[in-house]
């Protein structure tokens, strides 16, 4: 059909030392039943210390020219959001969408042909006003580590999820934190891109700034990416930790996003002091209500996933979190980020 919404999509893949992920995340563009003449790979690394620029240049000479094209480029800022606004700068102006991917994620086959789709569906209904269409986020292929499936239960619980990345909804619906965007290129460049002083949480800020020109953002469950996340509770707080330090810094920029729910432990810590210094004997009751509420999240997500471990691997996954994402949020209101923020990966393992 002549009127049929066909834009060209660039896939832009920030990467750092992930030599063992980044062929599968590439196999899966490659496979897109998108028209390959319609879609480029661009590849950003931040500088990589492994084989990883290696790798993705031996994938890119194996394919010769066959579509989709895949460039390389090597982004000195090292981290996403200076690999995306790089992005801005360097693809070709006739890409009229990019596609938020990193290198230890895979899609399905369909996946930009149903973004597309849907997001035409939604440019048509609003005359051209969707800012980002993002997508739900899962499990990595594979079988998962016992501490990676008690994260990734947490993940999927709503006591540590949240209204971000991770959070699990149905249907096509707006949203103020869609995740793995295909981001309408007009609008970034509206808003000047991502900003370059956020490590974590860039999204976050980008996404804000579209809302506030007035773009909406919506998310779909037609279309999954599957996520390599943290494979240890103790890299599993180390990102709690960062997570919280964004989280404050965000805040301080735009107060909207401020959830009273994310202070829920400063709150029932701060109560349990003042019930113990009080001398009254029911001090310990915030913090019996807390573990009650912990065992049976263990139990429900250990019956629901039939993961036994979970009774115990969840109380422990969401605990850590809650603790290092509340110190992270207090360290944000002082903290200096590059003194913990340079995030990598190691054979494509998150720490």
């Amino acid at each position: 059909m002549a009127d049929k919404f066909a834009p060209m999509v660039a896939s832009v893949v920030p990467v750092l030392n992930e030599e063992f992920t980044i062929v599968p995340c590439l196999e899966s563009l490659c496979r897109q039943s998108y028209p390959g003449k319609l879609h480029q790979i661009h590849i950003f690394d931040g500088g990589s210390s492994d084989a990883t620029w290696r790798v993705a240049m031996e994938y890119v000479e194996s394919r010769g020219e066959r579509h989709p094209r895949i460039f390389l480029h090597q982004n000195l800022g090292k981290h996403v959001a200076e690999a995306r606004n790089l992005a801005l700068k360097v693809i070709p102006e006739s890409v009229e969408y990019m596609l938020e991917i990193i290198g230890h994620c895979t899609i399905a086959d369909e996946h930009i042909s149903e973004l597309v789709t849907k997001m035409g569906e939604l440019q048509r209904k609003t005359n051209n006003n969707v800012g980002a269409l993002g997508c739900k986020v899962t499990a990595r292929d594979g079988k998962l580590g016992v501490q990676e499936s008690w994260i990734e239960a947490a993940l999927s619980s709503p006591l540590a999820s949240g209204n971000g990345q991770f959070e699990n909804f149905t249907g096509t619906v707006e949203t103020s934190v869609p995740a793995f965007c295909l981001h309408y290129r007009v609008a970034l460049d509206e808003v000047d891109g991502w900003n370059n002083e956020f490590i974590t949480s860039q999204d976050s800020d980008l996404s804000m700034r579209l809302k506030y020109r007035g773009y909406q953002l919506f998310k779909t469950d037609v279309v999954t990416v599957r996520m390599a996340k943290r494979t240890s509770i103790v890299s599993w707080g180390k990102m709690g930790f960062r997570y919280g330090f964004w989280r404050t810094r965000l805040v301080k920029i735009h107060p909207r996003r401020l959830r009273l729910r994310e202070f829920l432990p400063w709150f029932g810590l701060i109560l349990t002091i003042i019930l113990l210094l009080s001398g009254t004997s029911y001090w310990s009751i915030p913090a019996m209500i807390y573990i009650i509420v912990l065992a049976a999240e263990g139990l429900r997500i250990s019956l629901h996933k039939r993961q036994l471990t979970s009774i115990i691997g969840l109380p422990i996954s969401i605990i850590t979190f809650h603790m290092t994402f509340s110190i992270g949020l207090l360290y944000g209101l002082f903290g200096k980020p590059r003194s913990f923020n340079d995030r990598e990966s190691i054979n494509g393992k998150l720490n």
